[in-house]
């Protein structure tokens, strides 16, 4: 089993262009690490951007689809360009040990008390939003244009966007020509960036299954319909849906992550609950699944003997996270910018993953708006060199172990992304 270690910094941002930076950046980032708040909760984090948007000079406005902020820069005639961050923190006990880690208890909108930590480097995105607009306001006089900064809640929940879109965000403001992002990798060394056209991250459904049965005693088995035994079937059966139901060519991913039933060794219960994940990149894939998982959760119970009202109930969650899609024309253009600004050997193409995020509904309204997700390197060099060396597992994203190496990778997002978005400003795809 590979080990997984981790590795703590002290760290100082040194901008090439710090004459034009006045906002400390790195206490920004440590300050936002250090009070994560959950999703629909991000009430503090909201008003901090937003006060720090309108000081630098931006039309700001709050509340967008709940505690969302969207910061406008008009400049003459050009491209209108959004560039989004996330803002919420997971409910994960941080245990990196750095000097500014989350030590958060808060209550969930369960009402449960639970630590809280940005293990998925939103507090990275926000301070590099913060850099670029302060940046890229200073030299107003090297574009034109609108620039559109979009500070998202509820990311990890698959809200946020969704409830942006609805609140107006594409007909309140001046529509995007391009929407882009940047997401903090767990993989990939600080100072790079990463790029890939096309499919980027995947389609995410959550599935609760209720599995019925008639309960007994366990010693008359004949009398009983076995809701366990009938679960055992459908969990068995699922495996089958990528193996010999999807074309091989076409990612996907079903699986049961919980399962849950009975009270006690002799009792037969009446129910078992399934809770499902489900990835996928197309929306034919997603379909195809879904529509499997009916007719498999169906079958099992007619050849169990159920009659239809103890047939199981699927219930698709209202999570629904869209795939991203990468406009390859903008991230042909993007990534030629980022290798003018940073050179060759710091923009690395990388593969797709079958992680969700919802960035990919921005891409989603019709019209469609070319939209693009880059990664950014959060790993520090040594680490990731000793990790290689050794064969050593880095910690991921949403581990309690993962904090990134904010000095490069928040400089290089800066520069990287403020120097994209001035070029996307004159440029027609």
């Amino acid at each position: 089993m590979k080990k997984i270690f981790i590795l703590i910094f002290t760290f100082s941002i040194n901008l090439s262009y710090s004459k034009e930076i006045q906002v400390n950046l790195l206490e920004l980032y440590k300050e936002l690490h250090a009070n994560p708040e959950l999703s629909y909760q991000e009430y503090e984090t909201s008003k901090k951007l937003a006060s720090l948007l309108e000081s630098i000079g931006y039309q700001v406005t709050r509340n967008v689809g709940g505690n969302g902020v969207v910061a406008l820069l008009e400049n003459g005639d050009g491209n209108t360009v959004m560039f989004r961050a996330d803002m919420d923190g997971l409910p994960v006990e941080e245990k990196t040990g750095a000097s500014y880690a989350s030590k958060n208890r808060v209550k969930n909108l369960e009402g449960e008390e639970v630590f809280t930590m940005h293990a998925c480097g939103h507090d990275v995105h926000m301070t590099v939003l913060i850099g670029v607009a302060e940046y890229l306001y200073k030299n107003k006089d090297t574009w034109q244009g609108k620039l559109l900064l979009v500070l998202e809640p509820a990311e990890e929940v698959s809200g946020g966007a969704r409830n942006m879109i609805k609140d107006g965000l594409f007909t309140k403001f001046p529509r995007p020509d391009f929407n882009l992002a940047f997401h903090v990798s767990a993989s990939l060394q600080a100072g790079k960036v990463g790029y890939l056209p096309g499919w980027a991250m995947a389609n995410v459904d959550s599935v609760d299954i209720t599995v019925k049965g008639l309960g007994g005693h366990g010693a008359y088995p004949h009398t009983t319909k076995d809701p366990i035994v009938i679960a055992a079937n459908i969990v068995t059966q699922l495996q089958t849906i990528v193996s010999r139901q999807i074309a091989p060519t076409d990612p996907a991913v079903v699986t049961v992550g919980s399962i849950h039933g009975g009270t006690k060794h002799n009792v037969i219960p009446n129910e078992v609950k399934l809770q499902l994940t489900l990835r996928s990149y197309t929306d034919e894939v997603r379909n195809q699944t879904l529509s499997s998982i009916e007719r498999i959760v169906r079958g099992s119970a007619i050849s169990a003997g159920l009659t239809e009202e103890y047939f199981p109930v699927i219930e698709i969650k209202d999570e629904y996270t869209p795939a991203v899609f990468n406009n390859p024309s903008l991230v042909e253009e993007v990534q030629r910018s980022f290798v003018n600004t940073l050179g060759d050997d710091k923009v690395i193409q990388v593969s797709p993953v079958m992680g969700g995020e919802d960035f990919g509904m921005f891409g989603r309204v019709e019209p469609i708006i070319p939209t693009a997700l880059f990664w950014l390197g959060a790993v520090n060099n040594e680490v990731y060199e000793k990790a290689k060396r050794d064969d050593l597992t880095l910690p991921s994203l949403h581990s309690d172990l993962f904090l990134p190496d904010a000095d490069p990778a928040i400089n290089t997002g800066v520069e990287a992304m403020s120097n994209a978005i001035v070029d996307l400003f004159a440029n027609k795809i």
